[in-house]
């Protein structure tokens, strides 16, 4: 019998790699007539079916010479907010030899594993609606051209679970649980200490996350390891820079297996009142998209892949991230 979670996974997978003759067709497949897509910035909303395949799908396909999906992380669950509906989530990378302009990144000719953060909502088998967040800034970086300060945390490619098992789990009870969890975690992110950061809900015996917690962060942040370092090497800057920061807006909440996820579009309104990543202060009202994965353990998060547009966010404080990338000559060549 046929599972929509890996139906959809397998025609995701084939679509950036079909043959260019065959690609109209074959997303005809799957991809509904009036499908609308959100992606990150600079690409925008994307109506259609052809839109969708001119403004990402092609691109992609034309930057990354063969071009493949390699999936960190993909599941799918009932939508437990109001809106409803079935959707898969993916953590992936889009791999390919980078020599070709994407959406205004300058390429390198080197290798490049492009991290996205995808969700689709799914009705009949068809993708009827997609949220995807790029991550441009690791993509600046890796091709030499890295436009913004050092990154507080560690810079790396998102790695897949330590448990090996991020592919379709295929445990909804057990993803329900593992929702139960984050959820519980997003209700008490407001409760810290304003001078330390701290958060006496979020660690220790009755904490929400695990003593060896990973945390794999953006362009822009990088990854940490543990509470402490989650703290210094990214919520302490972002929280001086935007105190009255507030989250959970989410348009989906899905769980499976040891697995959860969320995001909001935008999850976040906030004001840039602190400088951050070399930006002053604009005192301007802002917007966040977001995209979390959570793998629980010991019924405590341990692992936590944030995928956030950056891009957009920069150019909300008057920075075009991408122009003063391409104006830079990459180190590699």
């Amino acid at each position: 019998m046929s599972d929509w979670r890996t139906d959809t996974r397998t025609f995701l997978n084939a679509l950036i790699r079909v043959p260019d003759l065959e690609l109209e067709p074959f997303a005809r497949t799957a991809i509904a007539d009036d499908t609308v897509w959100d992606i990150a910035a600079p690409v925008g909303r994307l109506e259609g079916r052809e839109a969708v395949l001119d403004g990402l799908i092609r691109p992609l396909r034309r930057a990354l010479w063969r071009v493949h999906r390699r999936d960190e992380i993909f599941f799918g669950a009932r939508n437990r907010r109001d809106a409803g509906g079935d959707w898969v989530c993916a953590v992936t990378h889009y791999v390919g030899v980078f020599d070709r302009d994407l959406f205004g990144v300058r390429p390198a000719g080197r290798l490049a594993f492009v991290r996205a953060g995808e969700f689709y909502r799914i009705e009949n088998g068809m993708i009827v609606e997609a949220k995807i967040i790029i991550d441009l800034l690791d993509l600046m970086r890796q091709a030499g051209r890295y436009p913004l300060p050092r990154m507080l945390g560690t810079e790396m490619l998102f790695p897949g679970p330590a448990s090996h098992d991020g592919i379709l789990p295929n445990d909804p009870a057990r993803g329900e649980a593992s929702l139960d969890i984050v959820e519980a975690m997003i209700g008490d992110l407001q409760e810290f200490d304003p001078e330390t950061f701290h958060s006496e809900s979020q660690t220790g015996t009755h904490g929400h996350w695990h003593e060896d917690m990973m945390w794999y962060g953006p362009g822009g942040i990088g990854s940490t390891f543990g509470w402490d370092g989650f703290v210094s090497h990214h919520r302490a800057a972002f929280l001086r820079a935007f105190p009255d920061r507030r989250g959970g807006n989410h348009f989906c909440r899905i769980g499976d297996g040891d697995f959860a996820a969320f995001s909001g579009w935008p999850s976040m309104t906030m004001t840039h009142r602190g400088d951050y990543l070399g930006v002053p202060a604009t005192n301007r009202a802002m917007t966040l998209n977001v995209m979390d994965f959570y793998r629980i353990a010991d019924a405590k998060i341990i692992e936590n892949w944030v995928l956030l547009d950056y891009v957009s966010l920069f150019d909300q404080m008057g920075v075009d991230v991408i122009a003063r990338s391409a104006a830079m000559e990459s180190h590699f060549v």
